[in-house]
Parts: C-alpha cells; sequence; structure tokens
C-alpha cells in the first residue's frame, strides 16, 4: 500500500511524462504540416517528404500509447489499482514503478506479454 507522499509522487511523475508527451505530439504535428507545404517537388523529394512524415507519424503513435497508459496509471491511483498487475494482482516491484510508473503489468507478467506478441 502507498502512503499519500508515494501517490503524490508518482502523480507528479505521470504528469509530468504527460506534458512532455502533448508537447512533442503538438510539435511533431507542425513537423508533419510542414513536410506538407512543399508543393513543388520532384519524385526523390515527394519520397522523401513521405518517409519523413510517415516517420514523425509512427513516432506520434508511440507517444499516443505511452499517453493511453498513462492516463489508466492515473486512473488507477484513484481508485487505489496503482502498484498491483492487472494481469495477475500481485504487486509491481518499486523499482519497475520507479521507473516506469505507468506499467499496468509485474516484470513476469510483462515478459509473457512481449512472449505472445513474438
Amino acid at each position: 500500500m502507498l502512503t499519500k507522499k508515494e501517490k503524490n509522487a508518482y502523480q507528479k511523475t505521470l504528469l509530468d511524462q504527460k506534458e512532455k508527451i502533448v508537447k512533442k505530439l503538438s510539435q511533431l504535428n507542425r513537423e508533419s504540416k510542414e513536410v506538407e507545404t512543399d508543393i513543388a517537388q520532384d519524385v526523390v523529394d515527394k519520397a522523401e517528404s513521405s518517409y519523413t512524415k510517415e516517420f514523425l507519424l509512427s513516432l506520434s503513435n508511440a507517444e499516443r500509447r505511452q499517453l493511453s497508459l498513462i492516463d489508466d496509471a492515473l486512473r488507477r491511483l484513484k481508485t487505489k489499482e496503482f502498484g498491483i498487475c492487472q494481469m495477475c494482482a500481485k504487486p509491481i516491484g518499486m523499482k519497475r514503478l520507479g521507473a516506469l510508473p505507468w506499467t499496468p503489468y509485474c516484470i513476469d507478467c510483462q515478459q509473457k506479454k512481449e512472449e505472445e506478441k513474438a
């Protein structure tokens, strides 16, 4: 069980990370639109522009997934589910929470999830 001080510290960390991601997504969105604005391009320039835009959008997808995990973690903080693995219901290690406070899984369950994807 987390103390109020620990909860506040995790909440601050999560909100700070969320703010960084929102700013980064906003910047990526602006950069993606800048790539679009160059109308008079040759075929090579268009291909490079398309690749750059695709790269920027793939970055934003990863950021959006992390944003979703952060929002879920903030919700779990309010419902006292924070720090409890969403798969096995065992406590998540404090070192893991310190490194990835948005993680929904303990290290064992995270490894199982990754093995399922492989």
